[in-house]
């Protein structure tokens, strides 16, 4: 379903499950990431009504997983560490096309969250799949059903905005740049991506 081209290497589930305060800590900061994400598209356009309509509770959920995390750290009597650079994101953001209109400024912003959301999904499958403890299983299980709905959606709004076949194409360049990235990233367990 979503289309990635590279699965993540399973040994990235036993790291992340041995640095459980930095991936919890990376995850939290994704997640508050995701919502100024999307408060920035629609600050950027808000001339695009159904964007707006779609993104606005967007912002309200990728909140409270920020504060799902938080409580999530907090039962485990551990703490928010720093923000650390996303080495994964700044990658793709490189691979955004310049120029162009301003539509097509934000079909490119539409496609690299999708793939963000894209990724994060596969994440958390592995996680809800593989981590050992139970709860956790149900915790990830939860995001990850969240960010397919969000991949699909802005799949669907860089449709909605771009021409269908464009998109489509450019699509398939993302995915291969994607798919370098990550091959070329070290395996780190304190990350989401």
């Amino acid at each position: 379903m979503l289309g990635l081209k590279l699965p993540t290497d399973p040994r990235w589930v036993n790291l992340a499950e041995k640095s459980l305060e930095d991936i919890l800590t990376d995850h939290a900061y994704c997640e508050q990431k995701a919502a100024t994400a999307c408060i920035s598209l629609i600050q950027m356009y808000p001339d695009k009504i159904e964007m707006v309509r779609q993104l606005a509770p967007i912002v309200t959920e990728e909140w409270g997983h920020f504060r799902m995390v938080l409580n999530e750290l907090e039962k485990r009597s551990l703490t928010l560490g720093r923000q650390r650079k996303d080495e994964y994101v700044n990658k793709l953001m490189k691979c955004m096309r310049k120029g162009g209109s301003r539509e097509d400024y934000l079909v490119e912003r539409l496609l690299v969250c999708a793939l963000i959301e894209a990724r994060s999904c596969e994440r958390f499958r592995l996680l809800s799949l593989e981590i050992a403890e139970d709860s956790l299983k149900d915790f990830y299980h939860s995001f990850m059903v969240s960010e397919a709905g969000h991949y699909r959606m802005f799949i669907d709004l860089a449709n909605l905005y771009g021409d269908p076949e464009k998109v489509k194409l450019r699509w398939k360049e993302y995915l291969n740049d994607e798919e370098e990235i990550l091959a070329n990233l070290d395996l780190r367990g304190d990350r989401m991506h």
